[in-house]
């Protein structure tokens, strides 16, 4: 197990960590600043900038990008199904503008949700269909493109508007049925927010080995957790054995970044700079 005690060089900052304090330009200005090495930016904050002052802010501070969010929201009505495809290739598109490692996918749930003004459905089946029928169409572009494809299951308290894949076995049959070769362009991105519950974890984690576990994401889970959504907690604040699940992760060959991704109203509310610099020690200590 790889040691982060004496310094941050493998430490990635999601930036949604810090959204609610400045724009993607500022966000990785400061990161540079704190000698961070890596960020994984979301699609929203790079068309607020725009996707060139995006690509020469990162080139310019020679931070790499652990990855990208996001890709996905498959679900759709018949008639909207090409807007989604289109949608996902211009995704990777800027994925590989951007220099990423990977483009993230947050698969979507019901149609209604994961593409809002679609005929209201419950048929969670389907909707599962329709997100390995995306993805098997987005792979093929993003072979062209050589930008891998990251699954990101989410907790299945999410399984109805964000994301019907909601276990690391589920990503991982998909990724069985659509790339059973194992080409490395397409894998998982493990939160341990959605998934460090799962009693199948390990195992799965074995399953995925190294040529699929493309991501990793850390925060904590916070007991009692004010909002499922917006009270992540920071590394330490709450239950997950963080350092037990990244030996698991790094036994399998995981030598990437372990980025930290935190939804919070709490943290949010603070200086851009104190975030920065609690992910830092916290990775230090407890990551």
């Amino acid at each position: 197990m790889r040691d982060f005690s004496a310094d941050h060089r493998l430490l990635s900052i999601n930036t949604a960590t810090v959204r609610r304090q400045g724009d993607l330009a500022t966000i990785i200005e400061a990161c540079a600043r704190a000698q961070i090495r890596a960020i994984s930016p979301w699609r929203d904050q790079v068309a607020h900038i725009g996707l060139p002052r995006a690509v020469e802010a990162v080139k310019a501070t020679g931070l790499a990008l652990s990855g990208y969010c996001r890709g996905g929201m498959f679900p759709a009505d018949p008639a909207r199904l090409p807007e989604v495809r289109d949608d996902n290739l211009r995704a990777v598109d800027e994925a590989v503008a951007l220099g990423a490692s990977c483009l993230v996918l947050v698969v979507g749930g019901l149609p209604q949700y994961a593409r809002p003004g679609s005929a209201p459905s419950k048929d969670i089946g389907a909707a599962r269909a329709l997100v390995e029928d995306g993805i098997g169409t987005l792979l093929e572009y993003a072979r062209s493109a050589h930008m891998p494809l990251a699954i990101e299951p989410l907790h299945p308290m999410y399984a109805a508007d964000r994301a019907c894949v909601n276990t690391m076995g589920q990503a991982l049959d998909i990724c069985d049925r659509l790339d059973p070769e194992r080409s490395g362009m397409l894998g998982v991105a493990l939160d341990v927010f959605h998934v460090w519950w799962d009693p199948d974890l390990s195992a799965q984690i074995v399953r995925a080995g190294r040529d699929r576990l493309l991501a990793y994401h850390v925060c904590d889970w916070l007991v009692p957790m004010a909002d499922m959504l917006n009270d992540r907690g920071m590394m330490g604040e709450g239950v997950i054995d963080l350092k037990a699940i990244r030996a698991q992760v790094e036994a399998q060959g995981y030598q990437g970044f372990a980025e930290v991704e935190i939804f919070s109203e709490h943290w949010w509310a603070k200086p851009m700079e104190e975030v920065l610099g609690t992910c830092i020690s916290r990775h230090r200590s407890v990551v």
